[in-house]
């Protein structure tokens, strides 16, 4: 296991799997750049919808590195186990969400799978009958930098399973 320092940010990279590139290392200012942007995001939007947003893109994006540290921080801020579980499914456990989370689940999914076509009217109407349009633009927000999150675990290799809640709050 090789372990990447850049500030307060420890990755691991596992050798197994690479490590590919310690993408903090090389080109810490924009991982810094990323970490603040996460934080901008993040900033009055209800913790656990932001990590139910986090949870389902990586699930989406096959991201084990990020289901395994936003597992692990909406448990810490106390999610529910059965709601985390049902997240992969939540279209057919939709009791377990309120219209307000299905609707940011819906917009994650059609904005994470832009494969599947542009984000559709319906699934943007929705959302933006949940949300005032500053609160629709941070879930956005949410959105694109799991995403971006996303791609760089998943191009990096990172490794899951040696996440702490909190461990890379400053």
């Amino acid at each position: 296991m090789t372990t990447t320092t850049t500030d307060h940010v420890k990755t691991e990279y596992a050798p197994e799997h690479g490590p590919r590139l310690a993408l903090a290392e090389k080109v810490p200012e924009f991982y810094r750049t990323m970490i603040r942007l996460d934080a901008a995001a993040a900033k009055d939007i209800d913790p656990t919808l932001y990590e139910l947003i986090k949870i389902r893109a990586s699930q989406i994006n096959r991201c084990a590195f990020c289901i395994d540290m936003h597992t692990k921080d909406a448990l810490a801020a106390g999610e529910s186990v059965e709601r985390i579980v049902q997240l992969s499914a939540w279209q057919e456990s939709r009791h377990f969400y309120t219209e307000r989370e299905l609707a940011a689940l819906a917009l994650t999914e059609a904005v994470t799978v832009l494969t599947d076509g542009f984000v559709p009217d319906e699934v943007y109407e929705r959302a933006a009958a949940h949300f005032d349009e500053t609160e629709l633009a941070r879930v956005i927000a949410a959105i694109t930098v799991i995403n971006a999150w996303n791609r760089i675990a998943v191009t990096t290799r990172l490794t899951p399973g040696h996440y702490t809640p909190g461990q890379y709050k400053k």
